[in-house]
């Protein structure tokens, strides 16, 4: 992490990380598509997303979740910086000549060698079923359905944890404290992912949220009654009701999830409130 001086209010607050383990600021371009801005409407040209627009242009590097690449070692390349995500990522070089890029875990550095399958070592950075793990390992980047590619647990100090498997599932913590049951021959990666002061850095001025594509956000109290729930009044009103959106679904620990959701019987423990 990097604290500035406090020259001036923006700066009084604002910290950023110090790349200190980003190898290389050219990207792989054979790995790189552009990415169009929406500003938050669909095709139709109707707004569906609030508080998206402006932004820095960024291309989408194209990341390796599905991991398939059996039993071919890899060497680590680079470690760089992806615009599109928290987690750092890496260039894989494999052995036949092709480049990928995978989330980045803690600990891993360039010269490493990793691989994917069931024969694979379990260590850091090496993909491999669920039922080839080690109970207790911290892993990240898991599937949900088998060969769709890791959809849980992937943005910066990540880490899901193996507890048991039983009738072909394998039982994971997530970083929520939910504890869910995985189809034992989903993939996952071994160790957590990297970029662990994430967390830690104060934005500090309005104009890096708009440099990240981020408009301003309103609050309901602000509004009319016409515009949100909780808008009017005389003067400055209080919502006079708990707080909501502009739809009145509760913001603080309403229920949003369907109750008959089809997920709901893979979930062993609901998230710590």
């Amino acid at each position: 992490m990097r604290y500035y001086k406090p020259t001036s209010p923006g700066r009084r607050f604002a910290s950023i990380l110090d790349f200190s383990e980003i190898t290389t600021t050219e990207p792989e371009k054979s790995l790189l598509e552009p990415l169009p801005r929406t500003g938050g409407r669909n095709n139709a040209g109707r707004m569906t997303s609030r508080h998206m627009g402006g932004g820095s242009k960024r291309f989408y590097r194209l990341i390796d979740f599905k991991r398939d690449k059996n039993n071919i070692p890899a060497r680590v390349a680079t470690i760089e910086y992806d615009p599109n995500r928290t987690a750092r990522i890496a260039l894989l070089h494999y052995k036949d000549g092709e480049k990928r890029y995978i989330l980045a875990p803690e600990g891993i550095k360039v010269g490493d060698t990793v691989i994917s399958g069931e024969s694979a070592e379990p260590k850091v950075g090496n993909c491999m079923p669920l039922k080839n793990i080690p109970l207790g390992m911290d892993v990240h980047n898991i599937e949900l359905q088998i060969g769709h590619g890791g959809q849980m647990v992937r943005s910066a100090g990540g880490m899901a944890k193996l507890l048991a498997r039983e009738g072909g599932y394998a039982h994971v913590v997530l970083p929520s404290g939910e504890i869910r049951k995985v189809h034992e021959n989903c993939r996952a990666t071994i160790g957590q992912l990297g970029n662990l002061d994430q967390i830690n850095v104060t934005i500090g001025k309005a104009g890096r949220s708009r440099h990240m594509g981020i408009r301003p956000r309103v609050r309901g109290v602000a509004m009319n009654p016409v515009s949100h729930p909780m808008g009017g009044g005389e003067g400055r009103a209080h919502g006079g009701r708990p707080p909501c959106s502009r739809t009145g679904v509760l913001s603080k620990g309403g229920k949003t999830r369907k109750k008959r959701a089809l997920s709901n019987k893979f979930i062993l423990r609901r998230r710590q409130k």
